[in-house]
């Protein structure tokens, strides 16, 4: 355990500024959004304007906007790309989520995180990206608790970032190529199109069917809400929401979750930890993650492999349990069970086939519901799903209120005039002395000049206490008090903004590099998009170069995607885990009437999965590293 207090950071999403204000006033520390353009989510762009609205407003309560400029680079970019980070930088930005080495070549005004897209696994790349200038690194969703902290403890000078909620890519991020190999559109660029979301059959060399229709590389959503200290402690310090396509009740609702968590975590432990921003949030709603978007969870290898990874039957959100079907009438239909229903709930439930059907529900009585149109296949014993509950939603649409920064306030009497002292929450303390004639007051005045100066609506300001320390009892008009307020309040403002930003990035001489990297070869996986990365590259001493994915295919049989799911695994036929009993209880396909003995029969041979179009993707297992590969042949 680390002697020192270790600051700690909730990252969420923003899909725009409106998002992202929401996120601070919910509990953020940090929030990351898209810019105009380069950014990972193609949908998910803002202009700079907006991101500005947005750093002004997180920068009042010590919290940091970070711009995601994660997609690989093409040469005529590269200029309009430095263009957009200086207008960034004046808009207030903190922080670039970059994946391009490209950006290492340039004379950039803000530090650089390495975004999880550069397939950070292991502590030698993280210490490689620490010696080329990154001050964060966004670690694989795959790494588990050791893996953490094994690399916190081989590299402590560099800040680790995490994922610790929402949807999950089967591939390692930036070692996905299935999209572009299939449908033209670049993971690497922005433009995933969810090849993993897809039904594929399960075919073996001899042309058995092991599975049929299903969604063989669909992932649960991730879930490490109860692992949050175990994280801290083994070493990360950022703990990022993943969502940037998400809605406004998704961010609302999952912020305020991990920033409550955090709280309680931090208060048994104020000597270990403490929150990087600052402000009291006011949140008029009770978070709960099942409420919001979700494909069931998992905490995703956290400790080591587990059962509960693949969401097979839909890539769609279930939602949480809320009973059983008990009866079903002619217009309406009785659930067994104790939730409470409302007029609008969305409800979803597998039939008889394993196809995920839903309804919406037009009217509720009780646990008596009145369906817009009455379900088809629903049967009595059904259980029963909600993946939109009306209420919570619309509880979620309201404007959360705003986050307020604790001062103390102290007025004293000076030679010619008064002075007002504020004192923020995190120390620093701001004096504002006005000249003013000494008036004595015919009735006492501290409990109006208290009551004046402690209105502070709508400021982002809450007044802890104020103190008076007067030689008489003077009258101070309300017209001075509330100018003292005003100026006291944008001191405080500029103070805490100011803060925030105390770092600057500059160019990190390439000398530098060549004098503590070393690399054989850069193979197609490193992305290498542009002449500034290959660059880059050579002087890192690489030999044989290849560009990426998206400007030459590579040849033979290549591998598409790298995956730590495993089909093999899932099935209950991993010669690792299952060496004994190939025929597991976790068996994914048994309820697709497979017979056992098949699939035993077509363990050690070659797997394909088979999209409804015919096309084939062989399946490729290095138990050793314990991964799965999506290969073509190319």
């Amino acid at each position: 355990m680390e002697s020192e207090t270790r600051e700690i950071e909730l990252l969420a999403p923003a899909r725009n500024a409106e998002i992202g204000i929401e996120a601070i006033n919910c509990g953020a520390d940090a929030v990351y959004i898209g810019a105009e353009a380069y950014g990972a989510r193609h949908a998910a762009g803002n202009r700079v304007d907006d991101i500005a609205r947005l750093a002004d407003y997180a920068h009042r309560y010590g919290a940091k906007v970070y711009v995601t400029l994660n997609t690989i680079l093409y040469d005529y970019e590269l200029r309009h790309i430095h263009h957009l980070i200086d207008r960034l930088h004046d808009a207030g930005a903190d922080a670039l989520i970059v994946q391009d080495t490209a950006l290492l070549t340039m004379h950039l005004p803000l530090p650089l995180h390495a975004s999880t897209q550069m397939d950070i696994r292991t502590a030698d790349k993280v210490r490689q990206l620490h010696r080329w200038g990154f001050e964060q690194a966004v670690l694989a969703r795959e790494l588990g608790l050791k893996e953490m902290a094994d690399i916190h403890h081989a590299c402590p000078g560099m800040k680790l970032e995490a994922f610790v909620h929402g949807a999950l890519c089967v591939s390692y991020s930036g070692r996905c190529y299935a999209s572009q190999y299939c449908f033209h559109r670049s993971a690497n660029r922005g433009e995933c199109a969810q090849f993993c979301r897809l039904a594929f059959n399960l075919e073996d060399d001899q042309g058995n069917i092991l599975a049929t229709n299903k969604h063989l590389l669909s992932l649960k959503d991730m879930n490490r809400s109860r692992s949050v200290e175990q994280m801290l402690d083994a070493g990360i310090s950022s703990l990022k929401i993943e969502g940037r396509l998400k809605d406004m009740a998704y961010v609302k609702n999952t912020t305020a979750y991990y920033s409550q968590l955090l709280d309680k975590i931090i208060s048994r432990r104020p000597q270990h930890y403490r929150r990087a921003a600052y402000g009291r949030c006011h949140t008029t709603f009770e978070p709960d993650l099942n409420k919001t978007f979700n494909r069931g969870f998992t905490d995703y290898f956290l400790r080591g492999r587990t059962e509960d990874v693949a969401s097979i039957h839909t890539p769609k959100a279930v939602g949480e349990p809320v009973g059983t079907v008990k009866e079903i009438r002619n217009n309406y239909i009785l659930v067994s069970g104790t939730a409470s229903f409302h007029n609008g709930d969305g409800l979803c439930y597998f039939d008889a086939s394993g196809t995920l059907q839903g309804f919406r529900v037009n009217r509720a009585e009780n646990n008596k519901l009145y369906p817009h149109l009455m379900p088809q296949g629903l049967a009595v014993s059904t259980p029963l799903f909600r993946n939109h509950d009306a209420a919570f939603e619309a509880a979620m649409l309201r404007p959360t209120p705003q986050r307020t920064v604790s001062i103390d306030l102290n007025i004293e009497d000076t030679d010619d005039g008064f002075r007002l002292t504020a004192t923020p929450f995190r120390g620093g303390i701001i004096t504002l002395d006005v000249k003013a004639e000494h008036q004595l007051a015919l009735k006492p005045q501290t409990d109006r000049i208290i009551a004046e100066l402690s209105k502070m609506g709508g400021t982002g300001l809450e007044v802890t206490t104020v103190t008076t320390a007067f030689s008489h009892d003077y009258f101070i008009p309300a017209s001075l008090l509330s100018q003292w307020k005003r100026e006291s309040i944008e001191k405080v403002r500029e103070s805490e903004s100011a803060r925030v930003r105390t770092c600057e990035s500059g160019k990190i001489k390439t000398s530098m590099f060549n004098a503590q990297c070393s690399m054989l070869n850069a193979p197609f996986t490193e992305n290498i998009s542009n002449r500034a990365a290959k660059q880059f590259y050579e002087e890192q001493g690489a030999k044989e170069i290849e560009p990426a994915f998206e400007l030459s295919l590579p040849k033979g049989n290549v591998t598409l995607m790298t995956c730590r799911h495993c089909i093999k695994y899932s099935l209950g036929l991993c010669v690792k885990y299952d060496r004994k009993t190939p025929n597991s209880k976790r068996s994914m396909v048994n309820a697709e009437g497979v017979a056992s003995e098949q699939r035993e029969r077509s363990g050690n041979g070659q797997w394909s999965i088979v999209l409804p179009d015919g096309r084939r993707f062989p399946l490729e297992f290095d138990c050793h590293k314990c991964e799965m590969r999506v290969t073509a042949k190319i």
